[in-house]
């Protein structure tokens, strides 16, 4: 299982506490430290459109208004992060966010 976030980010440390509680082998991948690749970007979007960017950041609110109106494989690829926290992979398949229930997505 692969988690993409932040390491700073309280969201995705919480999912990784989480989720390595309930018997996971995670990985973080803090996107600023390891930066994606434009492949790796795409394929997010694809998955998820621009709700992968998150327009309620502190990030967001500093952005130029040229930015924001720029597309979202640019914002991510200049801020990754804008990008909406955590995108897990596991069993193939990518989920964006971590909330309560979100566990529940990944324990039968």
């Amino acid at each position: 299982m692969i988690l993409y976030g932040l390491a700073t980010c309280d969201v995705t440390r919480k999912a990784e506490k989480e989720l390595k509680k309930a018997g996971f082998d995670v990985t973080l991948r803090d996107v600023r430290a390891e930066p994606m690749s434009a492949a790796e970007w795409e394929e997010f979007i694809r998955e998820f459109g621009d709700q992968i960017v998150n327009r309620n950041s502190t990030t967001w609110r500093g952005l130029s208004d040229w930015m924001k109106q720029s597309e979202a494989d640019a914002q991510l690829a200049n801020h990754p992060a804008l990008m909406k926290r955590p995108v897990i992979r596991h069993d193939g398949k990518l989920t964006l966010g971590w909330d309560e229930g979100s566990l529940s997505r990944f324990t039968p």
